[in-house]
């Protein structure tokens, strides 16, 4: 997992860090039970404070993503975490707003919508 932090964003970099992570956990490419890079390390490569560092990993941790264990490190959490899902479908619920506001301009249909979504699982699949 490469981070990749914006100074000029207007996010800060506590939740630059934080959403990066978390995206990582939602796509799978940082597994369960997988470490997270230490505080010292990351805010090393990244050349930023460890405070920073400890911010982003503590919101995650209160986010149900990632839990600290006290001398050991940060891990990822399981995927089946009700919080994590809880979070992932309120993301995919602003997502599907976005799609219907859109179709809704295009004069598309709910069943066309439907039809879309449908044939895209079945494409993903």
């Amino acid at each position: 997992m490469q981070l990749i932090i914006s100074n000029t964003s207007g996010i800060p970099i506590y939740q630059q860090i934080k959403e990066q992570i978390r995206d990582a956990i939602l796509s799978g490419e940082l597994q369960e039970g997988q470490m997270l890079p230490s505080l010292r390390q990351l805010a090393k490569e990244l050349k930023i404070s460890v405070l920073t560092i400890t911010r982003a990993y503590t919101e995650l941790e209160q986010e149900g993503y990632v839990t600290n264990m006290q001398g050991k490190g940060c891990f990822v959490m399981a995927h089946n975490s009700q919080l994590v899902r809880e979070q992932l479908l309120c993301r995919i619920e602003e997502r599907i707003k976005e799609c219907i506001g859109l179709a809704k301009r295009g004069q598309i249909t709910q069943q066309e919508l439907l039809q879309i979504v449908t044939l895209l699982w079945e494409e993903i699949q």
